[in-house]
């Protein structure tokens, strides 16, 4: 595999920062393969498709394509003729080369730290096209599922002989960047946001869907409440703060079912009662011990979850009665999760269904068109649970354009292309979220050590202390992690023995650091800088947020501007409409009168709709965008910042150009 995926993701995220259109995204890709391949009249659009899938290693709907060749016609850069595109003289060259140079020295840069990254693991990448195949694996999951109006999940074509090791060693490597190099981790997160923004030419209806969720109600799963209560680390915690509240900055409402509530604190009951044992295990468990969270601070936050969610602004919903002619068939629903997942839990599986079936009978007999319109939704973060339950809805008479069940990264992408500016935070935090759950062992991989290492005991290879130190120890648990990448076949006595000997190195090297002076400076000096990186992470926070801030307080300026247009407008007409009565009535045939006046307001719009090339609807986006433009600006101006520095402060080298 070569890398033309990559840079073509990565001149998507540059044309994101020149705040354009989303379907404009794919204009110069198509003018491109117009233009180098000679072609002169499209025919066949499904012959574009495979320039596009060959010159820059994307995979774009024929429909989307048809949508964007329609668009160049209004612009005049081809003609439309009967069923066929004609080339015309306007069709200038994008010269997308010049993009892709600037480009493809970062991508390198970035594929040429991954092998080195891999060679502290049991898997070795040794050439690009290695790290590409990586690198493109671990971009494909984040994909949109589940939704009809998405013709297909991701723009990345289809990879063969997929490993899950290689996800785990780009989640290693992600997490490793983001604390130790904040350059070489920008330029990974433009491919992401690349390939984010590239979702969204899998939707060619996306212009015509509503810009908020206003009427919407997300309804979140046990496992979303676990991480927004930071139970399974920081990084997922963060992600599902994030999406909670971008959500509800575009109007959605936010809350779980009465039986969800009842489900989670039996969750954190078992969590406290296996936590002192042994052979307890679990997400939960694993970072309690981590955390030295006790006991009873599990129990004590069963009791009180129902307080905290109400303060993050979750709403606890009664779960919905059972009402015949809104039920589903609980006993195919639950075979086809057993094809898809399986529970360690029953009572689980359970709770699952009756939160789908709960979403049925929220959404009635109305038909679903939208997301934007489905009125109920489960969010989860198990894609095997999304897609079965899509699976289920794609064999129920009545077809939802969006599923009954979402996962949480498939609507946080969606939620973030209605306003990149306004939730500039997101990707990183849905990435480093993936990337932390990555490098979580397996159940099959736990299994295999624990066995491993009660052997090694019996035989004398470790005594007591350290086979204690061995089974608790989330360092040595993830430095296994690390070398195995998750594939429990390398759980070895050989890997086991060599991991724990790393860690010993380990100990013993600071021990020595420590009674140094020389390494103890040394160590001050790491210390300092790691502060200023704390620093400086805490400043991008700051950043992000006071942009955040900036883009919302303008947004909602700009929506009244254009309501208070539509208002004047209609008064302007009316005006004129009785004005016409009051004087000319006397005098004028009323009939003949009115009819014209019809025809005066159409030939208005339609002489708005040729000097402008837009609808009224789309003139009055255009001017709200304008003028959002200008509060940018006049914000920028009024707290003296430069919001082009800021961004690239972030490293997102975002160009959005205000006017001042």
């Amino acid at each position: 595999m070569t890398t033309t995926t990559l840079t073509s993701l990565a001149i998507l995220k540059v044309n994101l920062d020149r705040n354009i259109d989303y379907l404009d995204y794919l204009l110069p890709f198509i003018s491109q393969v117009i233009i180098d391949n000679n072609i002169d009249q499209i025919d066949n659009i499904s012959n574009i498709r495979n320039h596009i899938r060959k010159d820059f290693g994307l995979e774009i709907p024929e429909r989307t394509i048809e949508i964007v060749l329609r668009r160049m016609a209004k612009k005049q850069l081809v003609k439309r003729e009967s069923h066929s595109f004609i080339r015309t003289d306007n069709l200038t060259d994008p010269r997308i080369s010049s993009e892709r140079k600037k480009v493809e020295h970062e991508i390198q840069i970035v594929l040429d730290e991954l092998k080195k990254f891999s060679k502290t693991t049991n898997t070795i990448i040794s050439d690009s096209e290695e790290a590409t195949k990586a690198i493109c694996t671990f971009l494909s999951k984040f994909d949109i599922t589940c939704l009809k109006a998405y013709l297909q999940g991701t723009v990345i074509p289809d990879l063969a002989d997929i490993r899950q090791t290689d996800i785990v060693l780009v989640g290693n490597f992600v997490q490793y960047i983001q604390k130790n190099n904040l350059d070489l981790f920008n330029k990974f997160m433009k491919l992401v946001q690349g390939h984010m923004l590239a979702n969204a030419l899998t939707c060619p209806d996306l212009e015509n869907v509503s810009s908020t969720y206003r009427g919407m109600t997300f309804y979140l799963d046990t496992p979303l409440l676990i991480q927004r209560l930071g139970l399974e680390g920081e990084p997922r915690q963060k992600a599902t703060k994030d999406l909670i509240r971008l959500l509800t900055r575009l109007k959605a409402n936010i809350a779980i079912f009465s039986h969800t509530l009842s489900e989670l604190k039996s969750v954190l009951r078992g969590a406290a009662h296996f936590l002192d044992d042994p052979k307890g295990r679990g997400t939960i468990i694993n970072e309690a011990r981590k955390n030295e969270t006790s006991k009873s601070d599990l129990l004590l936050l069963a009791e009180s979850a129902e307080d905290k969610l109400v303060k993050y602004g979750i709403e606890i919903i009664d779960t919905p009665s059972y009402i015949e002619d809104y039920q589903i068939d609980e006993l195919i629903f639950a075979d086809i999760i057993d094809e898809n997942l399986m529970y360690n839990n029953p009572r689980a599986k359970e709770y699952d269904i009756n939160s789908v079936r709960s979403i049925y009978a929220l959404r009635g007999n109305k038909r679903v068109l939208s997301l934007e319109k489905s009125i109920a939704v489960l969010v989860t973060s198990n894609t095997a649970f999304a897609k079965a339950a899509w699976e289920y809805d794609k064999k129920s008479e009545e077809l939802y354009e969006a599923s009954s069940v979402i996962s949480d990264f498939s609507l946080a992408n969606m939620a973030w292309l209605k306003a990149p500016m306004g939730a500039s935070s997101l990707p990183t935090t849905q990435v480093l979220a993936f990337s932390y759950a990555a490098m979580q062992p397996s159940a099959e991989l736990l299994t295999k050590y624990m066995a491993e290492i009660d052997r090694l005991e019996k035989s004398g290879e470790f005594n007591e202390l350290e086979h204690q130190l061995l089974r608790s120890s989330p360092h040595i648990v993830r430095g296994l992690m690390h070398y195995s990448l998750g594939d429990a076949g390398v759980i070895t006595a050989v890997s086991i023995v060599q991991v724990f000997e790393k860690f010993k190195n380990e100990l013993r090297e600071e021990e020595a650091q420590k009674l140094v002076q020389e390494e103890q400076d040394h160590i001050q000096t790491r210390l300092q800088l790691s502060n200023q990186q704390d620093q400086y992470r805490h400043q991008l926070q700051r950043n992000q947020e006071l942009l955040n801030n900036i883009y919302w307080k303008c947004d909602r300026k700009s929506k009244r501007f254009a309501q208070s247009l539509n208002f004047i407008f209609a008064i302007f007409f009316m005006f004129i409409i009785g004005l016409g009565i009051l004087i000319g009535l006397p005098d004028i045939d009323f009939p003949l009168w009115l009819s014209s006046s019809i025809l005066l307001i159409l030939g208005a719009l339609s002489y708005v709709n040729s000097w402008t090339g837009k609808p009224l609807k789309d003139v009055r986006i255009w001017m709200q965008n304008k003028y959002l433009a200008r509060q940018l600006g006049y914000e920028a101006k009024t707290l003296d910042l430069d919001l082009d520095e800021l961004y690239q402060i972030q490293g997102n080298n975002n160009s959005y150009r205000t006017s001042r």
